[in-house]
């Protein structure tokens, strides 16, 4: 019998081998011709998988619709034998043998878990982003994931919105580059058997929503979405993204899942994207509440819109075929849909071999490996941001007594922060282990939690969803975390958000530490002792008092599996901190959104104005510039930039600059800067911004040592989208900024002929 069952798995795979060894578009021509209507509306249904055991499969009611042909995808399944028992069916059990599409939300690492999203967009390193991909689709292709909702790419400059932990932060020349690295991380051209489908997301401005508040309604000029937001979408079809998923929210007052001016029009004309679109989790259904009409009425204007997959809504296998029948939509609608994903499919290589993700024998060869552990810490490290460092308390030396007291020193399911599906919390290390073994032989850790997260019980509920942090009496805690801190010679505060303070559905107003680690925070540094502060987030967060009082400040976000380990090797110094933010930190959530690329008002003030002027564009009461500038973060080191040079000062439009500037490591440590390059248009035919971001180097420098930093500018640094929302490159003036962050730059200028 078993000789049997390979012989017919071996049968189907050999019609399948020889039918993908036609062209894609002749091979889905026949399988078309084939399929019945509900079939290739089969292929538009998207669902989750639910629990599937081999045993118990046939009573899932998931089982019987991939029998019957009527699901295209399944997503957020977990497990080798269970994606293959489902895969077998469709196989085997449903009429045409169609494979099926695997999807998980594998954003930042499957069970290798690197930092997240903003915090990776922190390293400026694209090569150390793209292998961080790599890693993830290789440990999720090894498990029968073929397709993965990532990279999401929405620029946000709103801290309140939980989702900005999930994007590259308030820039779209970076989340444009990071966006590109992403989709060849994970999918590249498809030629690796680890290579699988990425999905860029959300389409589109969905980290606009107004308020900040998740699912909530975007409304900007276009002129606004093609020169601030477009940007990293297009990166990513423009290296051969293979599908993309529609946001929540509305655009220009119509469901972005329903737009037709933004799938139709922008995405597939203009930009030419020739895959698969897909809606968020159940966003059809959800737009009955926007007020567009009934699920019938809303599936039959998502397809027309050029929607092509249904996720979880049901929509399309349930009332398109009556929709056709009303002429709501048409043949060649559903055809053109059922077409997108079977080449999806095609493009993967599941026709050819509907196991090539299925067939790993032995995960341990691919998953959480020590390759992949280790470059996951290796990068968690350069992720890091040194907001504050005075009189060098940092990096820690090996010895005396070192006290680590916080809610988040020794727990090991929130470092790794939001969105990780696929975990394996048991394997991972909490900060309070890793530092034991850090310091093993050479000096006395002490610990104490000293305070929950939060006050509010329920506060703190919300904000870990499953990643308990363990409660306990505040003021018990507190009279522990102060005779711990009695005894030591220095002072560790792991503090901050727990990991699903941010993330979907967790907006907040309040980004300030949270109150009893407020209050604990202060105590310790009222003992007098040099205290550290491990600040974890997922945002931007409000950091007034502690600039002012902490001694030294290491934004660390949610670092990962591996983020106990990393952490030690920046505090102690055997890594040199390397990273810059990519969002500007606010003094008060009243001046957000903040963002370095904003637009001078007729009557501007100077960043860092120091009082109040009367008639002009200020408040009263907060200056108007940010705690940490977009761009900011500290070394242990430190770094002189030298004249700023330019090859010529004119160029022609088709023409170019090189622009060059030395940089000098002036400290006793090697590092890393990441030198940025910036422009400003002065005089436009519409309103340009105070400064864009076009470039940055990483300089890798020994102590003492001078490199320089080489920059091309050309039209692709000067373009832009003028009023007509035609692309150009304006005569005129431009000033070139270079410097260590947004605000502290060298200034020249060019003129375009």
């Amino acid at each position: 019998m078993k000789k049997l069952f390979v012989l017919l798995a071996l049968c189907v795979v050999s019609t399948n081998v020889v039918a993908q060894n036609k062209p894609m578009k002749e091979f889905v021509d026949e399988l078309m011709s084939k399929m019945t209507l509900k079939e290739k509306l089969g292929q538009l249904n998207l669902l989750p998988a639910g629990n599937i055991t081999t045993g118990a499969a046939q009573n899932n009611p998931i089982v019987h619709q991939i029998k019957d042909g009527e699901l295209g995808g399944v997503f957020n399944i977990k497990g080798l034998d269970e994606i293959r028992t489902l895969q077998e069916m469709a196989i085997k059990k449903s009429r045409l043998g169609i494979p099926l599409l695997v999807g998980m939300d594998v954003i930042h690492g499957y069970e290798t878990i690197f930092p997240v999203p903003l915090a990776l967009a922190c390293s400026w390193n694209l090569e150390g982003i793209e292998n961080s991909a790599r890693v993830a689709a290789l440990e999720a292709s090894a498990e029968g994931v073929n397709w993965t909702y990532s990279p999401m790419v929405d620029i946000s400059r709103d801290a309140r919105w939980g989702r900005i932990v999930e994007g590259a932060g308030e820039d779209p020349y970076l989340g444009s580059l990071i966006a590109k690295a992403m989709v060849k991380g994970y999918q590249g051209d498809y030629s690796l058997p680890s290579n699988i489908m990425a999905c860029v997301k959300h389409f589109a401005l969905y980290g606009a929503s107004e308020a900040g508040r998740d699912y909530n309604t975007v409304d900007m000029s276009r002129l606004r979405m093609y020169n601030e937001y477009f940007a990293p979408y297009k990166a990513a079809v423009e290296v051969g993204v293979g599908s993309v998923m529609t946001s929540f929210n509305l655009v220009d007052g119509i469901p972005a899942t329903a737009n037709a001016w933004l799938v139709n029009d922008v995405l597939r004309k203009q930009w030419g994207f020739d895959g698969f679109v897909v809606t968020d989790y159940a966003s059809i259904h959800e737009m009955t509440t926007h007020g567009v009409g009934d699920l019938a009425t809303s599936s039959a204007r998502a397809l027309r819109a050029g929607t092509d997959m249904d996720m979880v809504a049901k929509g399309f296998i349930g009332t398109l075929e009556q929709s056709l029948a009303n002429g709501q939509v048409s043949m060649a609608d559903i055809n053109q849909a059922c077409r997108r994903v079977l080449e999806a499919k095609y493009k993967l290589g599941l026709f050819k071999d509907p196991y090539k993700y299925v067939r790993v024998k032995n995960r341990n060869q691919y998953v959480y490996t020590a390759a992949n552990r280790k470059a996951a810490r290796d990068l968690a490290a350069e992720t890091f941001v040194l907001l504050k460092n005075e009189n060098q308390v940092l990096p820690l030396k090996k010895q005396g007594k070192i006290a680590l007291i916080g809610p988040l020193a020794n727990d090991r399911t929130n470092l790794c922060g939001t969105w990780c599906v696929a975990m394996a919390p048991e394997r991972y290390s909490t900060l309070k282990e890793s530092m034991e073994r850090a310091l093993k032989g050479k000096a006395e850790l002490l610990y104490a939690q000293g305070c929950n997260i939060a006050s509010d019980d329920a506060l703190q509920k919300a904000g870990e969803q499953g990643k308990n942090i363990m409660r306990v009496d505040d003021a018990q805690a507190k009279a522990e975390a102060l005779a711990v801190a009695a005894q030591a010679d220095v002072i560790i505060a792991a503090m901050g958000e727990a990991a699903e303070f941010s993330g979907e559905s967790h907006s907040r107003v309040n980004l300030e530490l949270p109150d009893v680690q407020m209050a604990l925070l202060k105590e310790l540094v009222a003992t007098g002792k040099p205290v550290v502060l491990l600040n974890f987030s997922g945002r931007p967060t409000i950091l007034n008092w502690e600039k002012a009082h902490v001694p030294a400040i290491l934004n660390v976000w949610f670092g990962g599996s591996e983020a106990g380990d990393a952490i030690c090797d920046v505090v102690f110094g055997d890594k040199n901190p390397c990273g810059k933010l990519t969002t500007s930190f606010p003094q008060h959530v009243g001046q957000i959104p903040l963002y370095y690329n904003h637009f001078n008002t007729g009557r501007p003030v100077a960043d860092g104005a120091d009082r109040f002027f009367s008639y002009q564009s200020n408040y009263l009461d907060v200056r108007n510039d940010p705690l940490y500038p977009f761009g900011y973060g500290l070394s242990y080191t430190t770094y002189q930039y030298g004249e700023l040079k330019l090859d010529s000062k004119t160029m022609s439009p088709d023409g170019q600059i090189t622009v060059t500037i030395p940089v000098t490591n002036t400290g006793n440590r090697d590092g890393i800067e990441v030198v940025q390059l910036y422009i400003r248009d002065v005089v436009g035919s519409i309103a340009r911004p105070v400064k864009e971001l076009k470039g940055f180097q990483r300089l890798s420098l020994k102590a003492g040592e001078t490199a320089t930093a080489t920059f091309t500018i050309d039209a692709s640094k000067l373009k832009f989208y003028n009023y007509d929302l035609k692309e150009v490159v304006e005569p005129g003036e431009f000033d070139v900024m270079v410097g260590p962050n947004s605000r502290d730059l060298k200034r020249a200028t060019i003129t375009v002929q």
